[in-house]
């Protein structure tokens, strides 16, 4: 049973996020590795859907990076998250850098309960495996999205190998990432992820995953290796919009 928007939060997981908040954009921190994908991320995005005017919705904002690049782009972005203090950063960044991005403390759920169906665009990256019941998330995104509209999730699959890289690897041994960013219990295959988005109207419109060579420092989307970390774009049974509706190219490949 999914559970209410009150019960669908880890604290111990915000607290952790609020305690890097102020390291939120510097590019050589503890936040590197979300610059260094976030121009694969939007890229994704903008290849199935032309964001220059569509109205967005950020679930788990965090400071901002990805809600300012989607404005960047032209949309008007509401950007939410239950940490205060990520909130406050993403804040102080926008005066500094000018991009306008409507910020609000504020579960999915209860946008979901006052804003259902208003959005083109509705992004959930890398905050599903920090929250006790991510079927919830999904439902609530499910409803705020417009008929024909779009939706795109990411996270982390969970597999042995996922461990090793994402977790041992990333947070241990090459240190991209703080200790304890990640929990494998919480990890979500896209077989679980897929179950969720067909049982609240969803259709998988494409999947791609996001690898990183620790040699070359170097992410790029493989849309045949989802093992790690991995991105779907879904849309409304009920009226999705098609896939490829902006077909300018997006970035293979970044480096750290």
């Amino acid at each position: 049973m999914a559970q209410s928007q009150h019960d669908n939060v880890d604290h111990a997981e915000i607290a952790k996020f609020d305690a890097l908040a102020s390291r939120w954009w510097d590019r050589e921190g503890d936040f590197k590795p979300l610059h260094d994908i976030n121009p694969l991320r939007l890229g994704f995005i903008d290849r199935h859907v032309a964001l220059a005017g569509k109205r967005v919705l950020d679930v788990g904002c965090g400071g901002g990076i990805l809600s300012e690049a989607m404005a960047q782009r032209g949309a008007d972005v509401v950007g939410i998250d239950l940490g205060e203090a990520p909130l406050a950063v993403a804040r102080l960044h926008q005066q500094e850098s000018g991009v306008e991005v409507d910020y609000r403390h504020a579960s999915v759920e209860s946008m979901a309960e006052a804003h259902a169906g208003e959005f083109d665009v509705v992004t959930c990256l890398e905050m599903l495996e920090h929250v006790p019941d991510p079927g919830a998330v999904v439902e609530a995104c499910a409803k705020l999205v417009k008929p024909g509209g779009h939706l795109f999730f990411s996270t982390i699959n969970r597999n042995p190998k996922s461990y090793v890289f994402a977790i041992i690897g990333a947070e241990y041994v090459l240190r991209l990432l703080p200790r304890g960013t990640h929990d494998y219990h919480k990890l979500i295959r896209p077989s679980e992820l897929s179950a969720w988005c067909r049982e609240h109207g969803l259709r998988l419109r494409d999947q791609t995953g996001l690898t990183y060579n620790p040699f070359t420092r170097h992410y790029r989307l493989d849309p045949h290796d989802v093992s790690v970390n991995y991105m779907v774009h879904v849309t409304p049974q009920w009226g999705g919009g098609e896939a490829g509706e902006n077909d300018e190219p997006y970035p293979a490949e970044t480096s750290a």
